[in-house]
């Protein structure tokens, strides 16, 4: 035994010195622990065996351990992608496997407990690819500097447009697709009641106030003015149409903003506070104004009822808001354990009743205005009761966003069918939006004036002031949905597709665009603190000579 542990000993030895270099760099000595660390009661013939196995299993997968090669200081591209291959799984490698193993676990799973419902050719699994597909997209465009939603819209419309992929899109229920993509908007419109501070709100200047309202309302009449005169939009829709694409999205704007206030640029004037702040007020305005007008828009019956029933949704929007965000105040019990799960539990199940039961009752401008009041109530009163701005409940619901929204975009593409669009719808949309803009730009460049803010720093609000995503992606359907819902017509019908079509080409455009303007202008547009100190030291200087 004692020689067999020594030849083995001087083969490992001379394999080290052989082998044991990876691309020039010395690694540890490999010692044959496995054959001593055997211990079994026979110290005759299965202890040798046993130990001579293990031996020729360590000897054979040495090249493939990663704890026996290390990387140097500056290694290759072939030496990284090498090293990444090494066992056990690690690094991006590892992730991969692992979303792969979860990947095939959860269509077992689906396939176990649905059976022929979740195989190829069934909603389900249509449904099941797309979410995979979105999220990998959105996660691929990451590494470009582009949101992650931009990917999982482009799926959406592959999917539904391109021949042999439009298999999938073509299998997803419609009533499913519209109650994924609803859920994601309770979701979004619970964030952005949950995100209004009543005290954070008293404080800001009038400038925000401003720009929150001014541009959005600014951009919604000369879309309805445009649409009306190039696409033949009636004033209702066409309004409607502007409240959806005067939105912008937090979902690009607050990522980039809070990079730049971690890197000074503009945070003694505010700036990245100003825009976050007033992105805030001016999707609540938007998605409100959309509301009303969508109930008023499919109201039916006679003229009185019409004109009655858009304040009449306003108020038990209103009321319902109110109602349920204080209930939520004393229920449940603020000391009970979990308090925070059944708050979110209380909030998620009363946003789905507001705005599918508003839909149900043809009341459906009421719900997602009932679901902003009751967050901004639920939201106020938790204040007082000291949380903290540590929210658990919209940690929660972010966590819950996470899974929605490759949904939500990817469904929103798949309503695009690319060989079924009008030129000009296409087109007109274009010039439409294109019109919007520079009407925006320029609004939210005059708003701002009159504070402290320079005119390369308004330059920059009016750039970061384009981005729109998020709304238009959760309201842009709606009105195409409720049209379906109600059978309200081809006319309402093919309104309803332009409305959503000029939507998602608003996003196609506005969203890189808008990332890239506010990343790369910020360098060039805002200053840093110590940039400031330089050119107060630098006309000093010249005062004195």
């Amino acid at each position: 035994m004692e020689n067999s542990a020594l030849q083995f000993s001087e083969t490992g030895n001379a394999s080290q010195d052989g082998g044991a270099q990876c691309d020039g760099e010395t690694q540890e000595t490999f010692t044959p622990v496995l054959l001593d660390s055997c211990s079994v009661e026979d110290p005759g013939g299965p202890r040798k065996e046993v130990g001579r196995c293990q031996a020729l299993c360590a000897t054979c997968l040495r090249p493939f351990t990663r704890s026996l090669y290390l990387l140097p200081d500056n290694p290759t591209l072939r030496q990284k992608f090498r090293y990444s291959l090494l066992c056990p799984p690690h690094g991006r490698v590892g992730k991969w496997l692992t979303g792969l193993l979860i990947i095939s676990l959860v269509f077992g799973s689906l396939v176990s407990l649905l059976g022929e419902s979740a195989l190829p050719g069934s909603n389900i699994f249509s449904l099941f690819v797309l979410f995979v597909l979105a999220e990998a997209a959105g996660r691929a465009v990451v590494p470009l500097r582009l949101p992650p939603l931009l990917g999982m819209l482009v799926v959406g419309i592959l999917l539904k447009s391109v021949p042999g992929l439009d298999v999938i899109g073509k299998n997803i229920d419609q009533e499913w697709s519209a109650a994924l993509r609803n859920l994601a908007l309770v979701i979004i419109l619970l964030r952005a009641g949950l995100g209004l501070d009543p005290a954070a709100l008293r404080q800001l200047s009038f400038m925000v106030v401003r720009l929150a309202f001014s541009p959005c309302v600014v951009e919604t009449l000369v879309v309805a003015v445009v649409t009306h005169l190039v696409l033949g939009f009636p004033w209702l829709w066409g309004l409607m149409l502007g409240f959806v694409l005067g939105a912008v999205t937090p979902a690009v704007i607050v990522p980039c903003m809070l990079v730049l206030s971690q890197k000074g640029y503009g945070v003694e004037k505010g700036i990245p506070t100003l825009v976050i702040a007033a992105s805030s007020i001016d999707d609540v305005l938007a998605i409100s104004g959309f509301g009303v007008l969508m109930g008023i828009t499919f109201a039916e019956g006679e003229l009185w009822v019409v004109i009655l029933k858009g304040p009449f949704e306003v108020v038990v929007g209103v009321l319902y808001g109110l109602v349920l965000g204080a209930l939520s105040w004393v229920l449940p019990v603020p000391s009970e354990n979990n308090t925070d799960v059944l708050r979110f539990s209380l909030l998620l199940a009363a946003g789905v009743v507001s705005l599918f039961g508003s839909q149900m009752i043809h009341l459906g401008g009421s719900g997602a205005l009932g679901c902003l009041v009751m967050a901004f109530v639920a939201g106020f009163g938790w204040r007082r009761q000291g949380m903290t701005e540590e929210n658990h409940v919209d940690q929660m619901l972010e966590k819950a966003w996470i899974f929605f929204q490759p949904f939500l975009f990817a469904l929103i593409g798949a309503e695009i069918q690319v060989d079924k669009l009008e030129g000009s719808t296409i087109g007109y949309g274009l010039l439409t939006l294109f019109v919007s803009l520079v009407f925006r730009m320029l609004t939210s460049f005059l708003v701002v004036m009159g504070g402290q803010l320079n005119l390369r720093e308004r330059l920059f609000v009016a750039l970061a002031w384009l981005p729109k995503a998020t709304v238009q992606a959760a309201i842009g359907s709606q009105a195409l949905d409720y049209a379906r819902k109600t059978n309200a017509g081809p006319e309402e019908e093919k309104l309803g597709e332009q409305v959503l079509t000029i939507a998602v080409l608003s996003i196609l455009v506005t969203a890189p665009v808008g990332a890239a303007a506010i990343m790369l202008t910020a360098p060039r547009l805002l200053s840093k603190p110590d940039q400031d100190k330089e050119k107060a030291v630098g006309t000093a200087q010249e005062t004195l000579e």
